[in-house]
């Protein structure tokens, strides 16, 4: 039977590399985007906005997919306007293919504040879960727009007929541009301007976190858990963690990274310092920096986002994923993840993203 994928957000940092796994497994492959990509060999591209029903019904007209990826959102100023934006756009979406009646299982990329809360009240002490977090531990009473996101799935899902399954990464590590959360890449430009300013390489998160255990997911690793969900008949409707599958302590892997780049590490001295204050006044200097390399890019905004790496690496507890659920059905994928830093590393500087 024919494998008809459309990935929402295939120009992604999780949407790009799930086209690249899915295309080597001979699917046939939509990216929509409202940009879509078009260097990736086979990747059909689909130029749609989500929250315009009547252009995305136009833009999907020819398109009939067996399986939905979603792996996109927009980051708004509330999680209120978090709720909304990003419900819509699944909503619509959803709607828009129900009545092709092609749709066998939609897959939902959502993350660990499923567990830890949305980003105002992300990790607060008080509402934190006891770690590993399981995929089995009920909602938080906040407000989530990823809580939004898997009602409007399940609703559709009621409807239509289709199955479906929700994708829980933590701390996505791979090659995307213009990603608005990206801890990998926003590490190795950091990096880049610690060596080519003559700065430490210093770590701008908690104490918790320095010390304490903590995981990511390769994006290729969740690439192939969203294939292996989408065409498991036991892996349907579920929702599952994913990462890497190793724990590490930041104390360790930070030196490692500093080393990649030849740089003086700097530990945890007593208080964060974060990067959004470490990088604020770096955008000429990455800009001279790309032209001295002639790298690809020259907006540190489209690489960076220290942000969102703050919140991963500030937060007060250690933060751990079970992965039993998916092990117990055969998912057995496992990566090294400071192999995951070095690998992204050396794609970027192979891509002159980074010098």
């Amino acid at each position: 039977m024919d494998k008809i994928a459309l990935i929402v957000g295939a120009s992604g940092i999780v949407g790009s590399n799930l086209a690249r796994e899915l295309l080597g497994h001979d699917w046939t492959v939509y990216g929509l985007a409202r940009r879509p990509q078009s260097d990736l060999a086979g990747l059909r591209p689909v130029a749609a906005d989500l929250l315009d029903p009547a252009a995305l019904a136009t833009a999907l007209a020819d398109v009939a997919p067996t399986h939905v990826f979603l792996t996109s959102w927009m980051r708004q100023d509330t999680e209120a306007e978090n709720i909304r934006v990003n419900g819509a756009m699944v909503r619509n979406l959803l709607a828009a293919l129900g009545p092709k009646h092609s749709v066998q299982h939609v897959a939902l990329v959502t993350g660990l504040k499923h567990y830890l809360g949305p980003f105002d009240s992300y990790a607060r002490a008080g509402a934190l879960p006891p770690t590993p977090v399981r995929e089995e531990m009920p909602r938080l009473e906040a407000p989530n727009f990823y809580y939004a996101q898997e009602d409007e799935v399940f609703a559709a899902a009621e409807r239509d007929g289709f199955s479906w399954s929700i994708h829980r990464p933590h701390t996505i590590i791979g090659q995307a541009v213009g990603n608005l959360m990206n801890m990998g890449t926003t590490l190795a430009v950091y990096a880049s301007l610690c060596k080519a300013l003559g700065r430490p390489f210093r770590w701008p998160g908690s104490q918790a976190q320095w010390q304490g255990l903590s995981d990511v997911t390769d994006a290729q690793v969740l690439a192939k858990q969203l294939e292996w969900a989408a065409t498991t008949e036991a892996a349907k409707n579920q929702a599952f963690n994913i990462t890497n599958g190793d724990y590490f302590r930041w104390s360790w892997l930070w030196p490692r990274l500093a080393e990649w780049f030849g740089v003086e590490a700097v530990g945890f001295e007593g208080t964060v310092q974060p990067l959004e204050e470490q990088m604020a006044g770096d955008a000429d200097a990455w800009r001279q920096l790309a032209a001295q390399h002639h790298l690809a890019e020259p907006d540190l905004s489209r690489l960076a986002s220290p942000w969102h790496t703050d919140l991963d690496l500030g937060r007060p507890i250690e933060v751990m994923t079970d992965m039993s659920r998916s092990r117990e059905l055969g998912f057995n994928v496992y990566q090294r993840s400071d192999q995951s830093f070095f690998d992204l590393f050396a794609k970027l500087r192979a891509e002159q993203l980074i010098p």
